[in-house]
């Protein structure tokens, strides 16, 4: 019966022991904290930079659809002087010209102002993955 009570006798974690894998937790804590650090920038570098392009493609939709717009009125306005110097049919087809390239530019515009918003800058993934993280840290302290 004796040796039945021995074969199970866990032994007690000395002090020493209880030390070391003490000051191992700690060591793997600061590894996995700088681990997912370095995790979290590469995920705000990535967000960054597909918010630059972007606002890249936004500005060039910008400044073509402004070429365009500034062509239309340029067109409205030939159409105008043509209408005024002969009061024909001429000016009419000038002014239909201007108002389609106006209306085309206009939309141009209004789709780059879109994709100019200034929340697209904000790295929201890395900022609600930041979030999550504190509070995973927060809740196993």
């Amino acid at each position: 019966m004796s040796d039945y009570n021995q074969s199970h006798i866990r032994p007690i974690p000395s002090a020493q022991n209880h030390s070391a894998s003490l000051t191992s937790l700690m060591k793997q804590l600061a590894n996995d904290i700088t681990s997912l650090f370095t995790k979290e920038l590469a995920l705000a570098k990535v967000e960054i930079s597909h918010s630059v392009d972007e606002a890249k493609s936004g500005l060039v939709s910008l400044v073509t659809g402004g070429s365009v717009l500034f062509a239309g009125f340029l067109f409205i306005l030939a159409a105008a002087t043509f209408g005024l110097a002969k009061v024909m049919e001429l000016w009419l087809a000038a002014l239909i010209v201007g108002l389609v390239v106006s209306i085309v530019g206009f939309v141009m515009v209004s789709a780059g102002k879109k994709n100019l918003k200034a929340s697209s800058f904000k790295p929201q993934h890395t900022l609600d993955s930041l979030d999550k993280d504190q509070r995973a840290v927060r809740s196993a302290l």
